[in-house]
């Protein structure tokens, strides 16, 4: 199974940036798509990024669209979220996860994805 860990969350002023990472172990080639998601106290999970793994294609949620940038490094079977511009409506537990459900990757829906990193924090304060 696969296993993913993330990484790099931390209290940063707006404006500022962060660089999130998923290090993901285990048959990561059977996940066609991987991707980040947030949650925020009260609030539902909802998709940030994601990306085609097969064609690195990628889909981003139009409040981070232009801030925002997801990659892959399959060398080292790793993800990554760039940050940039955080605004503090950005607060929230970020996940990684990995899906082998979905039928593209743009769909940004929880339940079609098989395996979830415990998450890291990002905090953005005015």
């Amino acid at each position: 199974q696969v296993q993913l860990v993330e990484s790099g969350g931390d209290s940063v002023q707006a404006g500022g940036s962060l660089r999130l990472s998923c290090a993901a172990s285990g048959y990561t080639f059977s996940s066609n798509c991987m991707g980040w998601f947030r949650q925020a106290p009260g609030k539902e999970r909802e998709g940030v990024a994601t990306i085609d793994t097969e064609n690195g294609r990628t889909y981003y949620a139009d409040s981070v669209k232009g801030r925002f940038t997801i990659s892959q490094d399959n060398r080292k079977n790793t993800l990554y979220l760039q940050m940039n511009s955080l605004k503090p409506e950005d607060t929230a537990m970020y996940y990684c996860a990995a899906g082998t459900t979905p039928y593209w990757c743009g769909g940004f829906r929880p339940y079609e994805y098989n395996y979830w990193g415990q998450g890291t924090q990002v905090t953005v304060s005015s």
